[in-house]
């Protein structure tokens, strides 16, 4: 692999391998696998497994290993990091995150990273309680109604899509988290109609959040793309079904893990078995950020 030095005003002098200079990490809050790639028919994602898998890497395997709800899984994701968090956001995560890592070692400011999400509580994501890092290199946030943040409403997802294209195209971040509520908010209400077609709509929106991509010059050849989930849903045969999650069955610990990006290997399924933390310490190895401490492991199978 070719060795570059970024320097241009825009990207930070650090000695990186890969050719990724952004990443971008959207969550399908609470599908189960059995919708998405565990579907041999893959009718709710058409777009990733028919559009999308020919330019990357599918696993048939991923699971988290940590709580199952919402800012668990989110948790787990941002600070590779597992660990029991209120779930109404009025917690900040123990340990750091990957993006605040990142913004200490580029020196950027806060709108170089990002989370968005359709749900309010998910801004607790851009700090920690850790004392050494509390308040410092927080990214930017915009979550919830209004993008206000922990106390805001839930919005739909068509908005929270809306401002993701405004926000890229404004300050053009490297290192993105968007969240999408459905079909986690469906699902609750045990509305299967609603819940699937939150599917199928998160699936045209990372289709077209990858047109954009492509098509723009800033990301076009140089971004990775990671899709999963914080977690997934009860197996029919479990408690209340699929309106419900939180426990160790297979189908609440059983997600999905799309990735794609120039680094990585092209239309291959992985049956290796991963985690919900290993897509930090991946994303923190793409960035050569590594001193990162998540306790996930790089998914050295992904890389060319």
């Amino acid at each position: 692999m070719a060795c570059t030095f970024l320097i241009s005003c825009r990207r930070d002098p650090i000695f990186n391998l890969y050719k990724t200079q952004n990443v971008f990490i959207v969550v399908m809050d609470g599908a189960r696998y059995s919708e998405t790639w565990g579907d041999s028919t893959h009718q709710y994602i058409p777009r990733m497994a028919n559009d999308l898998l020919p330019q990357g890497v599918v696993y048939t395997n991923f699971y988290t290993a940590g709580p199952t709800y919402t800012s668990a899984g989110h948790t787990a994701i941002t600070t590779g990091n597992y660990q029991e968090i209120n779930n109404a956001g009025a917690e900040l995560p123990q340990n750091p995150s990957l993006l605040q890592y990142w913004l200490k070692a580029t020196k950027k400011d806060a709108t170089a990273a990002w989370i968005i999400a359709s749900k309010g509580k998910l801004a607790v994501l851009a700090d920690c309680i850790e004392p050494t890092w509390s308040g410092k290199f927080n990214p930017s946030t915009n979550c919830g109604v209004g993008g206000l943040g922990v106390a805001s409403p839930y919005r739909d997802d068509s908005a929270t899509f809306e401002k993701s294209k405004e926000l890229l195209s404004l300050y053009h971040p490297q290192i993105v988290l968007i969240n999408f509520r459905e079909p986690d908010y469906s699902g609750h209400q045990n509305n299967w109609l609603n819940y699937t077609k939150g599917i199928s709509d998160i699936d045209e929106y990372i289709y077209q959040l990858w047109n954009f991509i492509e098509s723009d010059p800033i990301y076009s050849g140089n971004t990775t793309l990671f899709v999963t989930n914080d977690h997934g849903r009860h197996l029919d045969t479990v408690s209340v079904g699929f309106s419900g999650h939180g426990d160790d069955c297979e189908g609440c610990r059983h997600i999905n893990l799309f990735a794609c990006g120039p680094d990585f290997k092209k239309n291959l399924v992985v049956n290796d078995q991963r985690e919900l933390i290993d897509i930090p310490a991946t994303i923190a190895e793409l960035f050569s950020v590594h001193f990162f401490p998540g306790k996930g492991k790089v998914m050295t199978e992904l890389f060319e």
